[in-house]
């Protein structure tokens, strides 16, 4: 597994992290402790070294199965997790105090002193553009509650505001190949600050594994279900935006694009590597074989410059136009 930085100063970070919303398991079927523990060491042994999280994610479920985790263990793995999606706080409710109510219950369910990297959790705009909120953060990190800060954006124009407060560390965008507009709008903004790119939804839900079809149906609980038109938050967190049974066809229309020596899955995650800009991308996971195909990108040949312009042709003339949601 090959490493990055997390920004000009932040710390080293393994290409391929682990995103752990599904080990909270509040959508889906609920991951077991014992199976959660499982996909947490099989990371670990794949050289992960990057695990992301969030305090609503099973309701602190998944920061709580971290921190014990990582006490049974003798490895340095660095956690992210996050804080604005809280019911107590959403959609305007933000204060100081809730912070620093998050953060310390967040320190709590990981075990921890000081978190690695806290994000905002895709607040609103408006909280954005008032900025106080990056001050209150700041003074966790004065003080020593949080070592980094960072923010979870939905759109282009959230990451760009993001961007004019100092000492942000990382923005985590939504980036893959069915979701390429970030390539010339944000990332190059972001490099020359010497902010950290964290891609989550890699495989847009899945999208990109190509096992889908039209018929493929998912669970009630699964937001692959109650989210794939934003019915519940941005669309765009589900299926990257496409309408489903668009997905599934442009999904299946990449398949003759993948090399003969590559999975879907090995194309979806390496073109995402194949842009220095990216510090690391972290992929959900809800089996060890699910986690050891994620790392395996890590060690993949990059792509032809000839795929890649094909790849990027690909999304302008068949993509773009159905893209849905804020972007």
């Amino acid at each position: 597994m090959k490493k990055r930085n997390l920004g000009n100063k932040g710390f080293q970070v393994s290409e391929v992290g682990l995103g752990c919303w599904q080990i909270g398991a509040n959508w889906g079927n609920e991951i077991e402790k014992e199976k959660a523990f499982s996909i947490l060491k099989e990371a670990v042994d794949s050289g992960i070294t990057f695990f992301d999280t969030a305090d609503v994610y099973g309701d602190g479920r998944s920061e709580k199965l971290i921190g014990e985790f990582l006490k049974s263990i003798d490895v340095d793995i660095k956690v992210a997790t996050k804080f604005g999606r809280n019911a107590n706080v959403y959609p305007n409710n933000y204060t100081e105090q809730s912070l620093r109510e998050s953060v310390e219950a967040s320190r709590r369910r990981l075990q921890v002193d000081q978190i690695d990297l806290v994000q905002l959790h895709c607040i609103p705009i408006e909280e954005l553009k008032k900025g106080v909120i990056f001050d209150w953060l700041r003074t966790l990190q004065r003080e020593g509650k949080i070592k980094h800060f960072g923010a979870s954006v939905e759109s282009i124009e959230e990451g760009l505001l993001c961007l004019e407060q100092e000492g942000l560390l990382s923005l985590q965008v939504i980036y893959n190949i069915f979701r390429q507009q970030l390539t010339t709008e944000l990332l190059p903004e972001a490099y020359a600050k010497g902010v950290g790119i964290i891609v989550r939804l890699p495989l847009a839900s899945g999208l990109l594994t190509g096992k889908f079809t039209k018929e493929t149906v998912f669970l009630e609980t699964d937001h692959r279900n109650f989210n794939r038109d934003g019915a519940f938050f941005n669309v765009g967190e589900t299926f990257a935006g496409l309408p489903f049974e668009k997905g599934v066809e442009l999904s299946n229309e990449l398949k003759t694009l993948c090399p003969e020596d590559m999975s879907m899955v090995d194309l979806a995650l390496r073109w995402i590597l194949d842009h220095k800009e990216v510090s690391t991308i972290i992929p959900g996971a809800s089996s060890d074989k699910h986690v050891i195909g994620n790392a395996r990108s890590s060690d993949l040949h990059p792509l032809s410059p000839k795929l890649m312009q094909t790849l990027e042709e690909f999304y302008c003339s068949n993509v773009h136009d159905n893209i849905r949601g804020a972007y």
